[in-house]
Formats: C-alpha cells, structure tokens, sequence
C-alpha cells in the first residue's frame, strides 16, 4: 500500500527566528512548532509520515532538524540548506548527504536580492555533489524567478527539482500569466516537478472555505494538465497554513486536495499525488 505523504511541513524555535521570518505580528505562527503539535494533524488524515523543509539559511538550522529526523519516527525525509556558492559548499553538501534522512538542499531564492541568483555556473559544483549524493532540489520560488530556474533546469537535467508551493501564483488577484506560460515550459523539462502546496496563503479573503476552493480550482486544473498524476505531489505547508485568511485548517485543506485530485485524475492518481510521488523523488524507504 502506497504511504500517505506531507511532502512539505515546517518545524521551529521562535526564540533562534531572530531577526527572520516570521516577524511578531503574524501570530499565528510567531511560537514554536514541533512535532507534538502536528501529531494529530497527522494522525486524523491518515498521513504516514512527512518531508520537513527547511525555513532558515543557516547550517544551525539544517542541523536542527536532522537531529529532529533522528527523534521523530515521523519525519521520513529532511530538506536542509547549504550555501551553494561558498568555496565549500560541495564538503558540506557531503556531511549533510551523510545523514540517512537527508534528501534535498532548498536554497531560500524568494529572498535573495538577485532574481537570477539560481541562473549562474558557479553552482556547478555544488550541483556536481548533489547529484553525486543523490539529493534532490526543492526550488523556493515566486513568478518573478521563473526564467532563471528553466534555465537552471536546463543545465542541469539530470538534477530533480520540485517547485515549492507551485511558485506561489497571484492567485488573490487572479494573475494567471506570465506565471503559466512560465510553468508550462518548466512543465516540459522532464525532471522539474510541483507541490500542490501554500496554494491557500495566497488566495486572499474570501467569504468561506468554498469561496477559497471554488477560486483555486483554474490553479489546481493547471497544474494537473502540465504536471499530471506522476510529477504533483501534495504538501500542507504547514504550519504557515495556519496563515490562510479563511481558516488555515490541516484537515480542510487535504481534504480540498483530495476532492479536486479525485475530479482531475480520477480515484486511482490520488495515492501517487498523496504519497507515491514523493516517495519516489526523496527515495523515502531506500
């Protein structure tokens, strides 16, 4: 039976978030967060186990959570950072593949001042010890870095990439392009996959939970055509869920996943797009 997979959620301890994000008004995720808390989140959709990401650039953070990997029979894959461009960066990307659980290095390219950041050779070297270790690449995007990431892609096509939150589309204002045409040919490249994850965050208000649903439905039909069953992989992204202006519910948002898989692929791709898929791309039980 095919595991059911979070393939993306966040742990933290405010007190070392310091000047990052999140800052001290958005309180609903300004504490910490730990597995104690997501437990039974987990347990009530049926969820296995997770991939926990990254959410600091820092090797203290990395480090946070493998050693978190190591305590929580749940965590089943680490995504961590290294700073891909320092004279070290392959040495460190080795120590960080030596760790059983350890399956991709994130960049924070959302953040950087340089939109092209991904588009440089200078990576060559870092993406040489990726792949020599098997290690995947999560790509923390918005529509604005679209351009450099095909172009990374491209130099590398032998690299797994997944974009996060499926670059994060302007969905509150319904700005479809350039963010699709840009997806579209990301979509082409054999090994760039997509979350369907943080879709809710970016809907913006809405009367109910229907309301957000019934907005996100064009997105969602996107990304199945250009992705399909086999290169989508569900994420909760939580706990900035918890940020979603009409409710930020665990369960809510898995179970709109579910229904608008179900009508897209049909009953038989759900466990690929809720597990399967990411099983396969962080090698989860190799």
């Amino acid at each position: 039976m095919t595991p059911r997979i979070d393939a993306h959620q966040h742990y933290w301890r405010i007190s070392e978030r310091a000047g990052h994000w999140p800052p001290r008004e958005l309180s609903p995720i300004y504490r910490d967060f730990g597995p104690g808390d997501l437990t039974p989140e987990l347990e009530a959709g049926r969820i296995d186990g997770t991939v926990l990401v990254q959410s600091l650039p820092t090797v203290e953070d990395t480090r946070y959570l493998l050693d978190l990997a190591d305590e929580t029979g749940t965590v089943l894959a680490v995504v961590g950072w290294v700073d891909l461009k320092a004279a070290v960066a392959a040495t460190r990307i080795t120590a960080f593949a030596a760790h059983p659980k350890a399956r991709a290095l994130r960049p924070m390219l959302q953040d950087l001042a340089d939109d092209a950041w991904i588009d440089d050779p200078a990576l060559d070297g870092a993406v040489a010890a990726m792949t020599e270790h098997d290690l995947s690449f999560d790509a923390l995007v918005m529509p604005r870095h679209l351009d450099s990431l095909y172009a990374f892609a491209r130099r590398y096509p032998d690299l797994p990439i997944v974009i996060d939150h499926a670059a994060k589309p302007h969905i509150a204002t319904d700005e479809r392009e350039p963010w699709c045409s840009a997806m579209t040919r990301l979509a082409h490249l054999p090994n760039v996959h997509c979350k369907l994850s943080g879709l809710w965050t970016e809907a913006g208000p809405a009367a109910d939970v229907e309301a957000v649903r019934a907005r996100l439905h064009p997105y969602v039909r996107i990304l199945a055509d250009l992705f399909g069953p086999q290169r989508l992989m569900w994420g909760s992204d939580w706990p900035v869920l918890r940020l979603a202006a009409i409710r930020g519910d665990y369960g809510e948002w898995l179970s709109a996943c579910e229904d608008d898989c179900e009508r897209l692929f049909g009953a038989a791709a759900p466990p690929d797009v809720f597990g399967g898929n990411a099983c396969r791309f962080y090698r989860i039980g190799v």
